[in-house]
């Protein structure tokens, strides 16, 4: 039960980290402190993207879902639980590269906000 709960938790932290890689930026227009932890971590969702790695989170979450007697998965966070909402048809280099842009074209025009009001 205990190895559940933690592969799950893991599955929620890794959502939330996906979540302030995109969307954190737009925080530190409001707390620009924030973008200390930020910018590092939008790096590393970029480089993730662009380099086809698979994530840390990725095999811990297995490793406690086998060890919960549950099956783990081949692939990717993104493979498993976001590309059957977002990518049906499955990821490709073409998509990662994609998903990376977002990051990166977000994170750079939301800084640039950030440097102008300053």
């Amino acid at each position: 039960m205990v190895n559940r709960l933690l592969a799950d938790g893991i599955v929620v932290l890794h959502f939330l980290f996906i979540a302030f890689v995109v969307l954190g930026g737009v925080l530190a227009l409001r707390w620009p402190c924030l973008a200390w932890v930020h910018l590092p971590a939008a790096c590393w969702g970029a480089a993730i993207e662009l380099s086809g790695w698979i994530c840390p989170l990725t095999p811990l979450e297995n490793r406690f879902r086998q060890a919960a007697g549950e099956a783990g998965y081949a692939g990717s966070f993104i493979d498993h639980y976001l590309l059957p909402i977002l990518y049906p048809a499955g990821l490709t280099r073409e998509i990662q590269y994609g998903l990376a842009a977002v990051v990166i074209v977000v994170n750079v025009a939301v800084y640039g906000c950030l440097l102008r009001r300053r």
